[in-house]
Protein backbone atom coordinates (compact mmCIF):
# COMPACT_ATOMS: atom_id res chain seq x y z
CA UNK A 1 0.00 0.00 0.00
CA UNK A 2 2.87 2.50 0.89
CA UNK A 3 4.09 1.92 -2.56
CA UNK A 4 1.42 2.05 -4.43
CA UNK A 5 0.42 5.81 -2.60
CA UNK A 6 4.36 6.66 -3.17
CA UNK A 7 3.95 6.00 -6.81
CA UNK A 8 1.07 8.92 -7.39
CA UNK A 9 3.42 11.31 -5.92
CA UNK A 10 6.34 10.89 -8.85
CA UNK A 11 6.57 12.19 -12.17
CA UNK A 12 6.90 9.54 -14.91
CA UNK A 13 10.28 9.68 -16.97
CA UNK A 14 11.29 11.95 -19.45
CA UNK A 15 11.89 10.62 -22.95
CA UNK A 16 15.23 10.93 -24.34
CA UNK A 17 16.14 14.00 -26.16
CA UNK A 18 12.62 15.26 -25.67
CA UNK A 19 13.27 18.26 -24.20
CA UNK A 20 14.50 19.44 -27.36
CA UNK A 21 11.69 18.05 -29.39
CA UNK A 22 8.62 19.46 -27.91
CA UNK A 23 10.37 22.92 -28.63
CA UNK A 24 11.75 22.47 -31.83
CA UNK A 25 11.09 20.33 -34.85
CA UNK A 26 14.76 19.88 -35.58
CA UNK A 27 18.19 21.55 -35.44
CA UNK A 28 17.74 21.52 -39.49
CA UNK A 29 17.90 25.52 -40.56
CA UNK A 30 15.47 23.53 -43.20
CA UNK A 31 13.04 22.75 -40.51
CA UNK A 32 13.57 25.39 -38.46
CA UNK A 33 10.63 27.14 -37.96
CA UNK A 34 8.83 27.20 -34.79
CA UNK A 35 4.86 28.31 -34.36
CA UNK A 36 3.10 29.53 -31.93
CA UNK A 37 -0.68 28.67 -31.76
CA UNK A 38 -3.40 31.28 -32.19
CA UNK A 39 -6.73 32.63 -33.80
CA UNK A 40 -5.08 33.06 -36.65
CA UNK A 41 -2.59 30.21 -37.37
CA UNK A 42 0.88 29.07 -37.40
CA UNK A 43 3.67 31.99 -36.96
CA UNK A 44 6.67 31.48 -37.78
CA UNK A 45 9.91 32.80 -35.61
CA UNK A 46 13.21 34.03 -36.09
CA UNK A 47 15.44 31.27 -37.33
CA UNK A 48 18.21 32.62 -34.11
CA UNK A 49 16.30 30.01 -32.09
CA UNK A 50 18.19 26.80 -32.78
CA UNK A 51 21.58 28.39 -33.73
CA UNK A 52 24.03 31.21 -34.54
CA UNK A 53 25.57 31.65 -37.60
CA UNK A 54 29.05 31.65 -38.37
CA UNK A 55 29.03 34.25 -40.85
CA UNK A 56 28.12 37.30 -38.73
CA UNK A 57 30.40 39.92 -37.71
CA UNK A 58 31.86 39.80 -33.76
CA UNK A 59 30.18 43.19 -34.22
CA UNK A 60 26.34 41.83 -34.43
CA UNK A 61 27.49 38.92 -32.31
CA UNK A 62 29.06 41.02 -28.99
CA UNK A 63 26.45 43.47 -29.30
CA UNK A 64 28.45 46.49 -30.33
CA UNK A 65 31.87 47.67 -31.77
CA UNK A 66 34.73 46.27 -29.94
CA UNK A 67 36.62 48.40 -27.52
CA UNK A 68 40.36 50.07 -29.24
CA UNK A 69 43.29 49.19 -28.28
CA UNK A 70 44.26 49.27 -24.74
CA UNK A 71 41.07 48.94 -23.12
CA UNK A 72 41.87 45.53 -21.98
CA UNK A 73 39.95 43.13 -24.54
CA UNK A 74 43.39 42.76 -26.25
CA UNK A 75 43.42 39.02 -25.00
CA UNK A 76 40.11 38.63 -25.94
CA UNK A 77 40.25 36.03 -29.22
CA UNK A 78 37.95 36.20 -31.45
CA UNK A 79 37.38 34.11 -34.49
CA UNK A 80 37.74 35.40 -37.83
CA UNK A 81 33.70 35.72 -39.64
CA UNK A 82 34.61 36.22 -43.12
CA UNK A 83 35.17 39.32 -45.09
CA UNK A 84 38.82 40.36 -46.61
CA UNK A 85 40.08 39.17 -49.73
CA UNK A 86 39.61 35.87 -48.82
CA UNK A 87 35.90 36.53 -49.15
CA UNK A 88 35.79 35.57 -52.81
CA UNK A 89 37.23 31.65 -51.89
CA UNK A 90 35.42 28.79 -51.88
CA UNK A 91 33.51 27.81 -49.06
CA UNK A 92 34.47 31.29 -47.37
CA UNK A 93 32.28 33.08 -44.92
CA UNK A 94 31.36 36.97 -46.49
CA UNK A 95 30.60 38.53 -43.47
CA UNK A 96 33.54 40.71 -42.72
CA UNK A 97 34.67 41.44 -39.15
CA UNK A 98 36.60 44.67 -37.86
CA UNK A 99 39.87 42.57 -37.87
CA UNK A 100 39.44 41.68 -41.62
CA UNK A 101 41.19 42.78 -44.64
CA UNK A 102 40.10 46.11 -46.92
CA UNK A 103 37.01 46.50 -44.31
CA UNK A 104 35.05 49.63 -45.79
CA UNK A 105 38.91 50.68 -47.67
CA UNK A 106 40.57 50.13 -44.19
CA UNK A 107 43.40 47.82 -43.63
CA UNK A 108 44.20 46.17 -40.41
CA UNK A 109 47.30 45.06 -39.22
CA UNK A 110 48.37 41.24 -38.43
CA UNK A 111 47.40 41.57 -34.18
CA UNK A 112 44.30 43.75 -35.12
CA UNK A 113 45.63 47.66 -35.46
CA UNK A 114 45.35 49.74 -38.08
CA UNK A 115 47.91 50.35 -40.82
CA UNK A 116 49.37 53.90 -41.80
CA UNK A 117 48.15 53.34 -45.68
CA UNK A 118 44.85 52.51 -46.88
CA UNK A 119 44.92 50.32 -49.44
CA UNK A 120 42.29 50.09 -52.18
CA UNK A 121 40.81 46.77 -54.02
CA UNK A 122 41.11 46.44 -57.80
CA UNK A 123 37.34 46.94 -58.37
CA UNK A 124 37.91 50.23 -56.63
CA UNK A 125 41.12 50.91 -59.35
CA UNK A 126 39.15 49.82 -61.90
CA UNK A 127 36.32 52.53 -61.14
CA UNK A 128 38.86 55.04 -59.98
CA UNK A 129 40.85 54.68 -63.78
CA UNK A 130 37.29 54.40 -65.29
CA UNK A 131 35.84 57.44 -64.06
CA UNK A 132 38.82 59.66 -64.78
CA UNK A 133 38.45 58.82 -68.25
CA UNK A 134 35.03 59.55 -67.81
CA UNK A 135 35.11 62.73 -65.92
CA UNK A 136 38.02 64.23 -68.70
CA UNK A 137 36.42 63.94 -71.81
CA UNK A 138 33.50 65.21 -70.73
CA UNK A 139 34.39 68.18 -68.59
CA UNK A 140 36.60 68.43 -72.14
CA UNK A 141 33.04 68.47 -74.10
CA UNK A 142 31.48 70.92 -72.04
CA UNK A 143 33.90 73.37 -72.14
CA UNK A 144 33.83 72.99 -75.99
CA UNK A 145 30.26 73.67 -76.11
CA UNK A 146 30.48 76.77 -73.79
CA UNK A 147 33.32 78.22 -75.86
CA UNK A 148 30.83 77.82 -79.12
CA UNK A 149 27.68 79.10 -77.18
CA UNK A 150 29.79 82.45 -76.25
CA UNK A 151 31.55 82.70 -79.76
CA UNK A 152 34.92 82.34 -78.56
CA UNK A 153 36.02 80.18 -81.42
CA UNK A 154 36.19 81.29 -85.17
CA UNK A 155 33.03 80.51 -87.17
CA UNK A 156 31.53 79.32 -83.66
CA UNK A 157 27.97 81.96 -84.89
CA UNK A 158 27.49 79.81 -87.79
CA UNK A 159 27.23 76.43 -85.57
CA UNK A 160 25.07 77.78 -83.23
CA UNK A 161 22.84 79.50 -86.38
CA UNK A 162 23.29 76.18 -88.77
CA UNK A 163 23.85 73.06 -86.25
CA UNK A 164 21.88 73.95 -83.73
CA UNK A 165 20.25 70.75 -82.91
CA UNK A 166 22.96 68.90 -82.55
CA UNK A 167 24.55 71.91 -80.71
CA UNK A 168 21.75 72.02 -77.81
CA UNK A 169 22.33 67.82 -77.65
CA UNK A 170 26.00 68.17 -77.20
CA UNK A 171 25.61 70.13 -74.35
CA UNK A 172 23.11 68.57 -72.30
CA UNK A 173 24.83 64.91 -72.66
CA UNK A 174 28.47 66.66 -71.41
CA UNK A 175 26.14 68.32 -68.48
CA UNK A 176 25.17 64.95 -67.68
CA UNK A 177 28.30 63.73 -68.10
CA UNK A 178 29.91 65.82 -65.84
CA UNK A 179 27.11 65.50 -63.02
CA UNK A 180 27.23 61.53 -63.49
CA UNK A 181 31.29 61.85 -62.98
CA UNK A 182 30.86 64.18 -59.65
CA UNK A 183 28.33 61.44 -58.27
CA UNK A 184 31.03 58.79 -59.64
CA UNK A 185 33.63 60.02 -57.30
CA UNK A 186 31.13 60.09 -54.27
CA UNK A 187 30.56 56.85 -54.61
CA UNK A 188 34.50 55.69 -55.03
CA UNK A 189 35.81 57.71 -52.16
CA UNK A 190 32.92 57.09 -49.97
CA UNK A 191 32.66 53.29 -50.84
CA UNK A 192 28.81 54.43 -51.05
CA UNK A 193 27.13 51.69 -53.25
CA UNK A 194 23.64 53.71 -53.47
CA UNK A 195 25.39 56.33 -55.23
CA UNK A 196 27.36 53.67 -57.68
CA UNK A 197 24.17 52.52 -58.51
CA UNK A 198 23.05 55.64 -59.31
CA UNK A 199 26.54 56.27 -61.34
CA UNK A 200 25.70 52.94 -63.46
CA UNK A 201 22.39 53.70 -64.57
CA UNK A 202 23.43 57.19 -65.37
CA UNK A 203 26.18 55.96 -67.52
CA UNK A 204 23.78 54.58 -70.23
CA UNK A 205 22.12 57.92 -70.37
CA UNK A 206 24.69 59.89 -70.98
CA UNK A 207 25.69 57.08 -74.42
CA UNK A 208 22.29 57.94 -75.53
CA UNK A 209 22.73 61.35 -75.63
CA UNK A 210 26.42 60.84 -76.23
CA UNK A 211 25.26 59.36 -79.70
CA UNK A 212 22.36 60.91 -80.70
CA UNK A 213 24.45 64.40 -81.58
CA UNK A 214 26.87 61.45 -83.81
CA UNK A 215 24.08 59.98 -85.60
CA UNK A 216 22.44 63.71 -86.12
CA UNK A 217 25.85 64.93 -87.96
CA UNK A 218 26.46 61.72 -89.67
CA UNK A 219 23.44 61.18 -91.46
CA UNK A 220 23.16 65.32 -92.27
CA UNK A 221 26.52 65.00 -93.98
CA UNK A 222 26.23 61.56 -95.74
CA UNK A 223 22.99 61.83 -97.02
CA UNK A 224 21.74 64.55 -99.63
CA UNK A 225 23.37 67.85 -97.64
CA UNK A 226 23.30 70.31 -100.64
CA UNK A 227 19.59 69.82 -100.28
CA UNK A 228 19.12 69.90 -96.88
CA UNK A 229 21.39 73.24 -96.54
CA UNK A 230 18.90 74.42 -99.59
CA UNK A 231 16.09 74.07 -97.69
CA UNK A 232 17.85 75.27 -94.61
CA UNK A 233 18.92 78.83 -96.08
CA UNK A 234 15.45 79.55 -98.18
CA UNK A 235 12.91 78.10 -94.63
CA UNK A 236 14.84 77.73 -92.06
CA UNK A 237 17.51 80.51 -91.34
CA UNK A 238 15.63 83.68 -91.70
CA UNK A 239 16.57 87.03 -92.49
CA UNK A 240 18.48 86.81 -89.19
CA UNK A 241 20.83 83.65 -89.77
CA UNK A 242 21.09 84.57 -92.89
CA UNK A 243 22.76 87.65 -92.15
CA UNK A 244 25.02 85.99 -89.36
CA UNK A 245 26.37 83.70 -92.28
CA UNK A 246 27.03 86.81 -94.68
CA UNK A 247 28.69 88.49 -91.90
CA UNK A 248 30.88 85.25 -90.86
CA UNK A 249 31.68 83.84 -94.24
CA UNK A 250 32.28 87.19 -96.15
CA UNK A 251 29.43 86.70 -98.71
CA UNK A 252 26.50 88.31 -100.01
CA UNK A 253 22.97 85.97 -101.19
CA UNK A 254 23.17 82.29 -101.36
CA UNK A 255 24.12 82.64 -104.98
CA UNK A 256 24.45 85.97 -105.73
CA UNK A 257 23.05 89.27 -103.81
CA UNK A 258 19.90 89.25 -106.01
CA UNK A 259 19.12 85.97 -104.36
CA UNK A 260 17.76 85.37 -101.20
CA UNK A 261 20.65 87.97 -99.67
CA UNK A 262 19.82 90.14 -96.37
CA UNK A 263 21.18 93.72 -97.35
CA UNK A 264 23.60 94.75 -94.51
CA UNK A 265 26.65 97.57 -95.29
CA UNK A 266 28.39 94.84 -96.68
CA UNK A 267 25.89 93.15 -98.78
CA UNK A 268 23.61 94.83 -101.16
CA UNK A 269 22.99 94.72 -104.93
CA UNK A 270 26.11 95.67 -106.60
CA UNK A 271 28.09 93.56 -103.79
CA UNK A 272 31.32 92.39 -105.24
CA UNK A 273 30.77 89.19 -102.56
CA UNK A 274 30.24 86.16 -103.56
CA UNK A 275 27.43 83.74 -103.11
CA UNK A 276 26.98 81.91 -99.63
CA UNK A 277 26.52 78.12 -100.87
CA UNK A 278 29.60 77.26 -101.88
CA UNK A 279 31.40 78.34 -98.57
CA UNK A 280 28.36 77.12 -96.16
CA UNK A 281 28.15 73.59 -97.77
CA UNK A 282 32.08 72.97 -97.18
CA UNK A 283 32.02 74.45 -93.78
CA UNK A 284 29.09 72.15 -92.74
CA UNK A 285 31.14 69.25 -94.54
CA UNK A 286 34.31 69.38 -92.44
CA UNK A 287 32.05 70.60 -89.19
CA UNK A 288 30.00 67.65 -89.09
CA UNK A 289 32.78 65.33 -90.46
CA UNK A 290 35.00 66.08 -87.40
CA UNK A 291 31.61 66.29 -84.96
CA UNK A 292 30.41 62.47 -85.83
CA UNK A 293 33.85 61.51 -85.84
CA UNK A 294 34.88 62.82 -82.31
CA UNK A 295 31.84 61.29 -80.99
CA UNK A 296 32.03 57.23 -82.17
CA UNK A 297 35.32 57.52 -81.42
CA UNK A 298 34.17 58.01 -77.86
CA UNK A 299 31.48 55.43 -77.65
CA UNK A 300 34.06 52.37 -76.91
CA UNK A 301 35.52 54.06 -73.72
CA UNK A 302 32.44 54.98 -73.03
CA UNK A 303 30.82 51.28 -73.67
CA UNK A 304 34.02 49.55 -71.60
CA UNK A 305 33.40 52.76 -68.74
CA UNK A 306 29.86 51.28 -68.30
CA UNK A 307 30.69 47.72 -68.09
CA UNK A 308 33.52 48.43 -65.26
CA UNK A 309 30.63 49.87 -63.85
CA UNK A 310 28.26 47.24 -63.55
CA UNK A 311 30.70 45.00 -62.68
CA UNK A 312 33.04 46.90 -59.91
CA UNK A 313 30.11 48.94 -58.63
CA UNK A 314 29.03 46.42 -56.18
CA UNK A 315 32.70 45.47 -54.82
CA UNK A 316 33.76 48.54 -54.42
CA UNK A 317 34.91 46.92 -50.47
CA UNK A 318 35.15 43.20 -49.92
CA UNK A 319 32.67 43.77 -47.35
CA UNK A 320 29.17 42.07 -48.40
CA UNK A 321 25.69 43.87 -48.42
CA UNK A 322 25.35 46.02 -45.64
CA UNK A 323 26.68 44.00 -42.63
CA UNK A 324 22.93 44.15 -41.71
CA UNK A 325 21.38 41.17 -39.77
CA UNK A 326 19.60 39.00 -42.15
CA UNK A 327 15.67 39.30 -41.47
CA UNK A 328 14.76 35.89 -41.01
CA UNK A 329 17.38 35.65 -38.00
CA UNK A 330 16.24 39.29 -36.10
CA UNK A 331 14.73 38.37 -33.30
CA UNK A 332 10.90 38.83 -32.41
CA UNK A 333 7.63 38.19 -29.75
CA UNK A 334 7.18 34.30 -30.91
CA UNK A 335 11.03 34.18 -31.16
CA UNK A 336 11.57 35.00 -27.68
CA UNK A 337 8.60 33.10 -26.31
CA UNK A 338 10.52 29.84 -28.20
CA UNK A 339 13.56 30.60 -27.00
CA UNK A 340 12.27 31.05 -23.34
CA UNK A 341 9.75 27.68 -23.65
CA UNK A 342 13.00 25.64 -24.17
CA UNK A 343 14.59 27.51 -21.08
CA UNK A 344 11.56 26.53 -19.81
CA UNK A 345 11.89 22.97 -20.68
CA UNK A 346 15.44 22.57 -19.22
CA UNK A 347 14.68 24.12 -16.00
CA UNK A 348 11.51 21.78 -15.13
CA UNK A 349 13.52 18.64 -16.53
CA UNK A 350 16.30 19.57 -13.56
CA UNK A 351 14.18 21.42 -11.11
CA UNK A 352 10.35 20.52 -11.33
CA UNK A 353 7.58 22.10 -12.89
CA UNK A 354 7.24 24.27 -10.22
CA UNK A 355 10.63 25.79 -10.09
CA UNK A 356 10.54 26.62 -14.04
CA UNK A 357 7.06 28.15 -13.62
CA UNK A 358 8.23 30.42 -10.98
CA UNK A 359 11.56 31.67 -12.59
CA UNK A 360 9.67 31.86 -15.79
CA UNK A 361 7.15 34.46 -14.24
CA UNK A 362 10.61 36.14 -12.28
CA UNK A 363 11.34 36.44 -16.15
CA UNK A 364 8.12 38.06 -17.42
CA UNK A 365 7.74 40.37 -15.07
CA UNK A 366 11.76 41.68 -15.14
CA UNK A 367 11.78 41.62 -18.45
CA UNK A 368 8.51 43.27 -19.11
CA UNK A 369 7.36 40.68 -21.30
CA UNK A 370 3.90 40.19 -20.14
CA UNK A 371 2.74 40.95 -23.56
CA UNK A 372 4.82 37.62 -25.04
CA UNK A 373 2.57 34.89 -26.28
CA UNK A 374 3.19 31.74 -23.74
CA UNK A 375 4.29 28.75 -25.08
CA UNK A 376 3.41 25.35 -23.41
CA UNK A 377 6.40 24.02 -22.18
CA UNK A 378 4.54 22.48 -19.04
CA UNK A 379 0.77 21.05 -18.43
CA UNK A 380 -1.43 20.87 -15.37
CA UNK A 381 -1.22 16.45 -15.76
CA UNK A 382 2.48 15.83 -16.56
CA UNK A 383 5.19 17.15 -17.84
CA UNK A 384 6.79 13.86 -19.51
CA UNK A 385 3.69 12.53 -20.72
CA UNK A 386 2.94 15.28 -22.93
CA UNK A 387 6.04 14.99 -24.74
CA UNK A 388 5.33 11.00 -25.09
CA UNK A 389 1.97 12.01 -26.66
CA UNK A 390 3.92 14.38 -29.22
CA UNK A 391 6.23 12.08 -29.98
CA UNK A 392 3.63 9.59 -30.71
CA UNK A 393 1.76 12.07 -32.62
CA UNK A 394 4.83 12.56 -34.59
Amino acid sequence: MNNNSNNHGLEPPNPAFGSRSSSFRSTDPKNDVTVSTDSKGAIPTSLSVNYLPSKFSSTMLAGGVKRRKGKGLDDIHIPKRGGGREAFKANESRMPGDGDDDYDGVTFGPHGGRKGRLRWNRFKWVLFVANTVFSAYSLTGLIACLLIWFNVWTHADIIRVGNRPELIVSTIAASLGVLTSLIGWSGILLNNRAFLAVYSFLLWICFALLVTPGYITYKKRTFNLEGKVNAQWSRDLGLDGRLRIQNQLHCCGYFNPFIEATVSQTCYARSTLPGCKGPYIKFEQTILERWYAVVFSVVPVQIAIMVAALLCSNHVTYRFGKGMMPKAYRLNMNSMAVIMDNYANQLAEQYGNDVASEVMARSRSNLQLDAMPTMPYSSSTSYGQSKYDNLANK
